[in-house]
Parts: structure tokens; C-alpha cells; sequence
């Protein structure tokens, strides 16, 4: 269900909210017998009033729903003595959705009325909303208590009696957090957490006539689940039932957490941590059980960032996976992904001398600047500068997130704010979304500008997601030697596949932290680099989407992926196979050819789409998340990025990164929705290996080397990484050495008769 709101234009739209305000379901809307003439002179009358705005609201592009906002202070509750509450920041507002004459829809008036909500607190001046219904509206009373208001009293307006009351922002943002939320929330993640632990093999439910049971050390869980390739696990949500000490108990993940904790291999003194992260994950579900509301379906025609904003789920194996420690509620209502919210970036001018910038081939400093920012915002940040006695060429400019401004530069680097190493110059002109890596964010003011990627200083997923400036020197110069190998190679091209590159880095270094000996958080808190847009790179007839999407299922449960294909006309193995061919073959191709391997997970890739199909890929995130396994030559900048792994582990680019950690979710989904058998899709994805080799008969070593047909493959786990260390889940400098392995998985695409073992 897609909803919008717009300027009310009563001259195009007369009839219909004619016949919505004088029928007999709105009879609290006091117009039933207006005539045609009356709608019209009362919709010019607010029309023309400075404070009292009219809209019309669409659901899927059709008019639904009226609304009117005001500001209380200069309306008729502003003459009534006995309100002497109205404040600063109060908006009025009333809300009519149109009458039907069809059967109800589940859902639907509340979905309207989030989405009014969201309107009304979209200016950010607006503190609380105001209404006052008549006392004998009982639906709508109840609908405004279920979306966080509290009623204060009754009032007599004109001939009404009405209850006043009032919804501050911090209840709006807190809304979502109600028993039936948390009870679809806490069920998805206990069903996701037996599914991963399980195929992490920290679990083992057992097989009963009903389906499975897991006995913990104080509850025991019966539920019913669907086993996949690859041990992966789809459990049924609805199906689990908890019984602790033979006594039916409420199903909560915090919970299920806490009580499998031995068994998980949780540290005892990072538990509560890990248990926040949960809980954070949690409030995430809530909020988007309760806002978004874009089916799968809606997805499919819709653009980039509207798929975006939509994702339901993080990462798919981390079961605490929206963790964000260091956001409030409040933060995360207006800065988390699936918000959708634009946000204006902060931007400070720190000293040139301390502080570092790298440029990829063909950039200039100021060409940069002047391409992002633009000549005019460029001079109001000079001009600023310049009243303050500095001199801007003794400056470079580096964008942060709001919240890292107020919660980290402004404090733990007051000192360098004080003594003008470090100055606010103000926001730029553009306005940006945050993607699901929550600090990229994509310029929805100019789509063809650079994303920007910031340090923000919040815990999420096992890491504190800061950027080093000092491993971020290399950025630009890794990704322009990624770029030529890529654009270099004839069957990379021939595919399509491209890299994103980043090709800008900055970083301050002149603080106290950078002069201790040893490496520590706060050297990654003011740091930023400059991606390219995909936008430029499509044709006509193309849009794009993250490669995350195809694992997403919206609220009913109805998968994106599964929608595509029906939407695309294309038998379900041809689409997949030009989904295989777009996103496995050119992976496989950059191992066997240069023993290059990238992390490609669902958000590191953007998918062209073409008639609903994937025809290419863009890999992003290349800076942090690259290597080069083997002895290719490489400049000497670059030389960070070769990385030595034992040979068994080499194939896991493909294995793991690959099967077990995109591939088993989007085949699991496909055969569950009944659109491909995943016995069908793990052929293709044979097809696709076998069919790369044929036509690349001078990498037959490589291919025996690697032998991605092997029949099994030593099976490393993500989440007892993060059970591990909650707060650094890897050391990025030598990740092989992190990985913690669970013996092996049969390998999907080995000759079926290959391995008869379970």
C-alpha cells in the first residue's frame, strides 16, 4: 500500500471531497448537508489562511483521505480561556478517510493514519500534534491513543464538544512499542535465532511426529520448520509454542538468548551487550511492523530508494542485526534507514595541517568540492571562515552526520572546535538518505552526486562504526587499481559488472588521540569518503536496486524476489540464471583470473534491473572489503589489500560468501514461495560454474585449484564471531584469522550423488 499526500486542489478535486465530507460515515466532520459551492468557498477560505493548510492523501496513486493541519495559536482554540496549554510547536490536525462501500480492509485506516502522523512531524519545528475529535467519535479517540496521544480534557467549540488532546514526538516515536508488535517482533527473531543458531550448529532441535523440539535448561521449544540445502533452516514463526516447567510461556528473544547462552559461547561480561543489540533489534521490528507499508508487490515498479527504505530484515544471518547502541529513540525515527527520512549533512572545515585527503585518479580537491557542493555553498562556507579571522585555504572541508556532530565532535573534541582547528561552516544545499550500511547515504537532491560515507560512533552488528583516516589513505588508490582490473577484463565486461569506486577520502588527525601510542575508537570518529552514484551508469529502461532486496519480505510475508519474477514474464530458471549469470559468474571470474575476492553480501551490491530482471551488478564497499589471495603484482599503495589464506579457505569467497551467505536465503525463498524448486536453482547455479569454466580454458588450474564442485566445504559461522566479541566481531586487518569453523556443509552444487552423507 503506497501513500502519499499532497496540496489539496479543491478546483480538480471538488466532487470527490464532496462527496467524502457529506456522507453519512463523516457526520463528525459537521458538512453533511453542504452544497457543492459551500466545499468549495470553505477549501478557498483555508486555501488563502496563512496558517491552515488542506491535503489530499493517495493510496496506490487514488485519492483516499483529507487532511488538514493548523497551527492552534491562531485558531479558534486559541479563544477558549480554559486551554492554557497550547504551546510552541503545536500543529493542529484533522483527518478524514474517505468513506467505502466495499468490505473493510485490515489495517487500512491504521496505516492512513501512521502516515498523517509521519506528515505532521516531517517539519522539524513541529513538537507536539494537537486534536480535538468529538467525544462521541470513539474510533478515532482510539486510533489517536494507539498512535501515542493522551487525551488532556473536554472542550466546547462552537457546537462540539470535543476531547483535547496532544502527541508530542517523543510519543509518536515510541508508538510502535505495544504488545502486538513486540509479539510478531519477538517471534520472527526467536524463529531467525533457532534457524541460525542451528545451522551454525550451536543448536539441535530434534525431530518429533509434529515437527521439533529444542530443550533448553528451563523451556522447551515445539515448532514446525522446512530444512533447506546448505542446513538451512526456515522455521515457522506462528508455530513456536515455549513451555517452561509444563506451563505454556510467552515466546521472547531476549529470553531464548539469555537462556541458551552456555550453549552460544556468549562471555558472560559481554552478554548484556549482546542482549542490548537484541533488544535495539527488536524496537527496529516494532517500528516497522507498525510504519512501513509497501508490500512486495509495490516494490517492483518502485524506485531505489523507495526499495531501499523498505528492507524489513538486516543482515541475514546476524539474528542481532539493528543493534545502533548510541541512538536514541528519537535518532532512530529520524536517521534510521527505514525511516526514509532525508537528513542534511553537517559539515566542518578542519585545519589542513592536520588532516588528510586522498584523491583517486583524475580528481582534484577543488573540482571535488565544487562538483558536491556547489560554487554558492562553497562561498557561504569561505565566508564563514573568513568572520572568523581564518583564512580558508588553510582549510579542507569534511562532511558529519548530524548526530556525530552534537554527540561526538561538539563534545569529546571541544578542545579542536574551541581553538578553531575544527569549525562548523554550516549544511550544504543537497539532502541525503541513509542506506541500509545506515552511514552511506545517498543524495536524493541531485542522484547523480557522489554517495558520502561518515564515521558515526554507534555500535551495530559487532562493530563500532567509525573510519580510520589513516586506513582510508590507501581508499581511492585500492579502488582505482580494482576499477582497471575490472574494466580491463572482457568477460567482466561482457557481464557488465562494475565497481563503484570510491574515489575521495578525508580524515582529521590532529587531536590528542592520534598522538597516543596506541590505536583506539577515537581515531576513527572525523573521517568521510565520496562513492560514486550508479545513477549515471544506467541506461535507458534501467533502474537499480540493492542486491539485499531479494532476500526482503514485507509484512504478509510475500517476497520481493518471487515478485520480480512473476512480474518479469521470464520462465523462473532463465531469470535466474541471468541473476547467476550477472552476480556469480563475474565473482568466480575475479578469483580464478586474479585471485581477487570481494565481501559480497546483499548490501554491497547494487542490482541493474531490466524488465524486472537482474542483467548486471555494481560492487561497492570496495576500500574496506577487498583482497588479493595470491601473488598478482601490485603497486606498492595497494599492498594492504594481499591477504594470506590457508588454500581450503580460499574457495569460501564462493562457499561461504556466496552459498552460504546470499544464495541459501534467495533459493530457500523461491522454493518456499513455489516459484523454484531449489534442487532447479542449485542447477543453475552449477550451470553457471561449469559453463565459466568451459569458456575459460586457460584458467583450468585456477578451476582445479579452487574446485568449487567439491563435494563439501568447511562451513564458517557469522554469528559465533559476534557471540564471541560483541563489540569488535573481527580484526579487519586479519580476518582469516578471526573465522571459527563448524565442521563442513554439503556442497549444493556438486554432483548430486557426490556426497550421500547428511
Amino acid at each position: 500500500m503506497r501513500i502519499t499526500i499532497e496540496p489539496l486542489e479543491i478546483e480538480a478535486h471538488l466532487a470527490t471531497v464532496h462527496a467524502w465530507v457529506t456522507h453519512p460515515r463523516s457526520a463528525y466532520w459537521m458538512m453533511l448537508d453542504a452544497a457543492l459551492e459551500d466545499v468549495a468557498a470553505e477549501y478557498a477560505r483555508i486555501a488563502a489562511h496563512p496558517h491552515h493548510d488542506a491535503w489530499l492523501g493517495r493510496v496506490d496513486g487514488v485519492p483516499a483521505f483529507l487532511v488538514e493541519t493548523y497551527d492552534p495559536a491562531r485558531s479558534e482554540l486559541a479563544g477558549i480561556t480554559h486551554v492554557p496549554d497550547l504551546a510552541a510547536g503545536d500543529l493542529g490536525m484533522h483527518v478524514l478517510v474517505a468513506p467505502t462501500s466495499g468490505d473493510p480492509v485490515s489495517g487500512y485506516t491504521t496505516r492512513v493514519f501512521r502516515a498523517v502522523m509521519r506528515h505532521c512531524f516531517a517539519e522539524p519545528g513541529v513538537r507536539r500534534v494537537v486534536v480535538e475529535p468529538d467525544v462521541r467519535n470513539e474510533a478515532i479517540r482510539r486510533k489517536n491513543t494507539e498512535a501515542g496521544f493522551v487525551e488532556l480534557r473536554e472542550i466546547s467549540i462552537g457546537e462540539k464538544t470535543a476531547m483535547l488532546s496532544v502527541c508530542t514526538r517523543e510519543m509518536h516515536a515510541a508508538a510502535h512499542l505495544r504488545p502486538e508488535n513486540l509479539a510478531i517482533a519477538h517471534r520472527h527473531l526467536v524463529a531467525k535465532a533457532i534457524a541460525e543458531f542451528s545451522h551454525e550448529r550451536m543448536l539441535a532441535p530434534v525431530a518429533t511426529d509434529a515437527g521439533w523440539e529444542l530443550q533448553g535448561p528451563s523451556s522447551t521449544y515445539v515448532f514446525t520448520a522446512r530444512r533447506f540445502q546448505l542446513d538451512h533452516w526456515v522455521v515457522d514463526a506462528d508455530s513456536i509454542v515455549r513451555r517452561s516447567e509444563g506451563v505454556e510461556a510467552e515466546v521472547d528473544a531476549q529470553a531464548f538468548v539469555a537462556e541458551f547462552a552456555p550453549d552460544l559461547g556468549i562471555p558472560d561480561t559481554l552478554l548484556p551487550t549482546y542482549l542490548e543489540e537484541l533488544a535495539a533489534t527488536i524496537a527496529s521490528a516494532c517500528w516497522k511492523l507498525e510504519h512501513q507499508t509497501l508490500t512486495a508487490a509495490d516494490l517492483v515498479d518502485a524506485d531505489h530508494q523507495s526499495v531501499e527504505g523498505a528492507m524489513s530484515e538486516g543482515h541475514p544471518a546476524f539474528v542481532a542485526n539493528n543493534g545502533r547502541i548510541g541512538f536514541d529513540i528519537d535518532d532512530h525515527a529520524r536517521w534510521a534507514p527505514e525511516t526514509s527520512n532525508d537528513l542534511s549533512l553537517v559539515w566542518v572545515a578542519v585545519s589542513r595541517d592536520h588532516s588528510h585527503l586522498a584523491l583517486g585518479r583524475g580528481e582534484d580537491e577543488s573540482r571535488l568540492y565544487a562538483a558536491e557542493l556547489g560554487e554558492a555553498t562553497l562561498a557561504r562556507f569561505a565566508a564563514k571562515l573568513r568572520g572568523l579571522g581564518l583564512d580558508p585555504d588553510g582549510f579542507r572541508y569534511l562532511p558529519v552526520h548530524p548526530w556525530q556532530w552534537r554527540h561526538k565532535l561538539a563534545v569529546t573534541f571541544a578542545t579542536d572546535v574551541a581553538a578553531r582547528r575544527i569549525v562548523l561552516v554550516g549544511e550544504a544545499e543537497d539532502v541525503h538518505r541513509p542506506q541500509q550500511s545506515i552511514r552511506t547515504y545517498f543524495n536524493t537532491s541531485r542522484p547523480e552526486r557522489h554517495y558520502v560515507k561518515t564515521a558515526l560512533s554507534i555500535q551495530n552488528m559487532g562493530f563500532m562504526r567509525g573510519l580510520s583516516p589513516a586506513y582510508m589513505a590507501a581508499t581511492p588508490a585500492i579502488n582505482d587499481w580494482v576499477a582497471d582490473v575490472v574494466e580491463g577484463d572482457a568477460e567482466l565486461k561482457e557481464r557488465g559488472f562494475g565497481v563503484l569506486r570510491e574515489l575521495a577520502s578525508i580524515g582529521w588527525t590532529g587531536d590528542v588521540f592520534h598522538s597516543l601510542p596506541s590505536p583506539s575508537p577515537y581515531r576513527k570518529m572525523i573521517a568521510a569518503l565520496w562513492r560514486e552514484s550508479p545513477v549515471p551508469r544506467l541506461a535507458e529502461g534501467e533502474r537499480c536496486a540493492t542486491m539485499a532486496a531479494l532476500l526482503h519480505r514485507d509484512a504478509a510475508g510475500a517476497s520481493y524476489a518471487a515478485e520480480l519474477v512473476r512480474a518479469s514474464g521470464l520462465p523462473a530458471r532463465e531469470w535466474v540464471r541471468s541473476y547467476l549469470d550477472a552476480y556469480l559468474r563475474p565473482l568466480v571470474h575475479c578469483l580464478l583470473a586474479y585471485d581477487l575476492v570481494f565481501m559480497p553480501h546483499g548490501e554491497n551490491l547494487v542490482m541493474v534491473l531490466r524488465d524486472h530482471v537482474p542483467v548486471r551488478m555494481f560492487m561497492k564497499d570496495i576500500g574496506e572489503e577487498v583482497a588479493v589471495m595470491g601473488d598478482l603484482p601490485l603497486p606498492e599503495e595497494v599492498s594492504r589489500i594481499r591477504g594470506s589464506f590457508p588454500d581450503d579457505v580460499k574457495a569460501l569467497a564462493v562457499h561461504t560468501d556466496i552459498f552460504d551467505g546470499v544464495l541459501r536465503y534467495v533459493a530457500a525463498i523461491l522454493d518456499d514461495e513455489g516459484v523454484l524448486p531449489e534442487t532447479e536453482f542449485w542447477a543453475e547455479a552449477r550451470a553457471c560454474i561449469v559453463d565459466h569454466a568451459a569458456d575459460h580454458p586457460e584458467l583450468a588450474e585456477a578451476v582445479a585449484r579452487y574446485d568449487f564442485l567439491r563435494p563439501r566445504f568447511r562451513h564458517s559461522c557469522l554469528n559465533r564471531l559476534q557471540l564471541r566479541n560483541t563489540l569488535q566481531m573481527v580484526d579487519i586487518t586479519d580476518q582469516a584469522e578471526s573465522l571459527i569453523f563448524a565442521g563442513t556443509l554439503a556442497n549444493p552444487v556438486a554432483e548430486p550423488a557426490a556426497d550421500p552423507v547428511a
